[in-house]
């Protein structure tokens, strides 16, 4: 894992002073790095029964998208509100300096199927949250969430409670 982490870039006060960020660019131009971050993830849901995996945008759509060409199974997009042309659920959620939308086809996911929920970072958990009330509304089931990176000390995790979380970095 330190071979990874040496491949996260940390920028200070961005987006806001106080913050520092977690920049994944230098890994996700790391062909090695980035395909030893898929078959981390491969090798922990391969025995999985997976039917589609979620990805979160926008970072991630990457890891999602490669992700499921790796296990063989359909990717879904949610996506930012306006950004999807068909019928959608949405799912407001709250930020530390206001709120936001997600949205995803309604026809992605249908009741019965098991979803994996990607994204790039597990901060205070609002985002995945929010995922995880729209895949309940559609009568899906969450298999697992799956985090390149967790921030622990913002306690996202605590807003998942009862799911099954998998990161492969933590901070």
């Amino acid at each position: 894992m330190n071979e990874i982490k040496k491949m996260i870039r940390d920028v200070p006060d961005y987006p806001k002073p106080g913050i520092v960020f977690k920049d994944i660019t230098p890994l996700l131009a790391s062909a090695e790095g980035f395909q030893r971050i898929i078959k981390i993830f491969g090798d922990r849901f391969a025995g999985e029964k997976i039917d589609k995996i979620l990805g979160i945008e926008s970072r991630g759509f990457i890891f999602a998208s490669a992700l499921s060409a790796e296990l063989k199974v359909g990717f879904v997009p949610v996506r930012k509100s306006g950004k999807l042309p068909w019928t959608k659920i949405s799912e407001e959620y709250v930020l530390e300096y206001g709120t936001d939308r997600l949205e995803m086809h309604i026809d992605a996911i249908l009741p019965g199927e098991r979803v994996l929920i990607v994204d790039d970072v597990l901060a205070t958990g609002g985002t995945a949250a929010a995922v995880a009330n729209m895949v309940s509304r559609q009568k899906a089931t969450i298999v697992s969430f799956a985090f390149l990176i967790e921030l622990d000390f913002l306690k996202g995790r605590e807003k998942l409670a009862k799911q099954d979380i998998f990161s492969i970095i933590h901070y």
